[in-house]
């Protein structure tokens, strides 16, 4: 009885030294609120350039936020069971708390973002950076932020490239009857349809074996991805021709991040800007002279285990094709009537505030 005197006796002391001087407990209400895991969606696996960014992104969550913030990646879109599509809508309602996603599988959800997919419209990194810094990435992210996700930066897949077992490809007259694998979005069916080719539609899976069977004849992909999946092993031939841009963007559930402390939200935010510089950089490196070696060097003391794409495919035995700018010229030309038609579709404040962000 006189222990347990004793121990009340504690307690009632260390509840007066509380009221009387302000100590708090080793946890702070606002770290009680924190999850012990937030949830991350991306498409890709972590050997993909897109999954290499999404896991510096969590790293440098936990270590800027001091292990408060636990992020963790789901990679091959595990937590959406494949429908790559679902990840807007996922984050928005908060099933998902942040995601590493491309603008080409939100476009169904924000179609101002299909701006990135118009065929050869934008063409090089320098267009890219002015348009995703301009009035057009501005109003992107603030068409993200209507319908409930927080963005907070710009990462790349990269520019996509074209593959396939039969030619090389140099004029829009090379593409025709040719069977491509492409991303399910209208806008390109419509690209590849207008340049005489038949487009179709598949998961990876069945587009490899389409291309063993050799009932499928190309694809088209970023170098981060054409890398890791072997492409050399099916196709003899490349043609850079940056048809079109594919950039991420990382971004978080909006209500969830409104309620984070400006401390923790000043952290993921820096976090996400370091994270996405990391990741453009190794999509780029090599396609931009020296520049992004340089900032994996300098910056982040990474070194690319492909630092030359384009000698990489050649050593593999495939035929690299680059266009010249007569030729992207010619393939623009023919693509005219896409971007056409997708301007209203997209909406024209969108494209008009892209022209004069290139213009810039």
């Amino acid at each position: 009885m006189k222990a347990l005197s004793i121990r009340i006796l504690s307690l009632l002391v260390g509840v007066a030294v509380v009221l009387a001087f302000g100590v708090s407990t080793s946890f702070s209400a606002e770290e009680t609120k924190f999850k012990e895991e937030y949830k991350l969606t991306l498409n890709v696996a972590p050997s993909f350039y897109w999954g290499m960014g999404a896991t510096k992104f969590a790293e440098l969550v936990k270590e800027k936020t001091n292990g408060k913030i636990n992020v963790k990646p789901y990679y091959n879109s595990t937590l959406l069971k494949g429908a790559q599509l679902q990840s807007p809508q996922m984050v928005a309602k908060g099933i998902i708390d942040c995601a590493v996603e491309s603008t080409i599988n939100s476009s169904t959800v924000i179609p101002a973002m299909n701006i990135f997919s118009f065929p050869f419209f934008i063409n090089n990194f320098e267009n890219l950076d002015k348009i995703e810094n301009g009035e057009t990435g501005k109003a992107i992210f603030v068409e993200m932020e209507k319908i409930g996700l927080k963005p907070l930066a710009w990462g790349e897949n990269g520019f996509r490239q074209i593959t396939n077992s039969k030619r090389p490809i140099e004029k829009p007259e090379d593409l025709k009857d040719m069977r491509v694998r492409v991303v399910g979005s209208p806008i390109f069916i419509d690209t590849f349809r207008q340049f005489g080719a038949d487009p179709v539609n598949m998961n990876w899976g069945d587009a490899v074996t389409a291309f063993q069977q050799g009932v499928v004849d190309g694809q088209e992909n970023p170098v981060g991805v054409l890398i890791p999946v072997q492409i050399y092993q099916y196709h003899k031939y490349v043609t850079f021709w940056n048809y079109l841009a594919d950039p991420l963007i990382i971004y978080w559930n909006k209500e969830q991040w409104d309620a984070f402390p400006d401390d923790i939200k000043k952290a993921i935010q820096e976090a996400a800007n370091e994270a996405a510089r990391y990741e453009k950089a190794i999509a780029r490196a090599g396609l931009d002279g020296d520049k992004s070696l340089n900032i994996l060097k300098n910056e982040f003391k990474y070194t690319m285990e492909v630092p030359d794409p384009i000698k990489f495919f050649q050593e593999k035995g495939m035929t690299v094709t680059i266009l010249s700018e007569p030729q992207l010229k010619a393939f623009a030309e023919s693509a005219k009537p896409v971007r056409e038609k997708w301007v209203p579709q997209v909406g024209k404040d969108i494209y008009d505030k892209a022209v004069a962000d290139m213009a810039r």
